[in-house]
């Protein structure tokens, strides 16, 4: 069922006013006179890790170890993805070269 032009610009419109409604919401909720809380100090250290392992635990959810290729280009790119990050200290680069890295063995070794 295709959307008219009406329900398309209303649309559009929510979704607009929710991400400036988002945006704000933070600068008007904790202005910059007033102390931030301290459990939003503690979401603020905490959720960066939670996210990040929580996203791994996401890209190695369906890896078979039971079944070909057992896992090894993703072993093979967390591998290559943890020893660039301790060597380099580059988070865009590690997770950039390991992407390349297993796209590479999936289409061109693990075919």
């Amino acid at each position: 069922m295709a959307m008219t032009n009406t329900q398309a610009l209303i649309l559009i419109a929510v979704i607009a006013t929710a991400t400036q409604l988002t945006r704000a919401l933070p600068f008007i909720l904790f202005p910059e006179n007033k102390k931030t809380p301290g459990y939003i100090l503690y979401l603020g250290k905490v959720l960066p890790y939670a996210a990040m392992g929580m996203l791994v635990v996401y890209c190695l959810k369906n890896v078979s170890l039971t079944s070909s290729p057992f896992g090894i280009p993703d072993a093979v790119a967390v591998l290559c993805i943890v020893a660039l990050h301790l060597w380099k200290k580059n988070t865009l680069l590690s997770i950039g070269v390991g992407t390349a890295v297993y796209m590479l063995l999936v289409q061109l070794v693990f075919k």
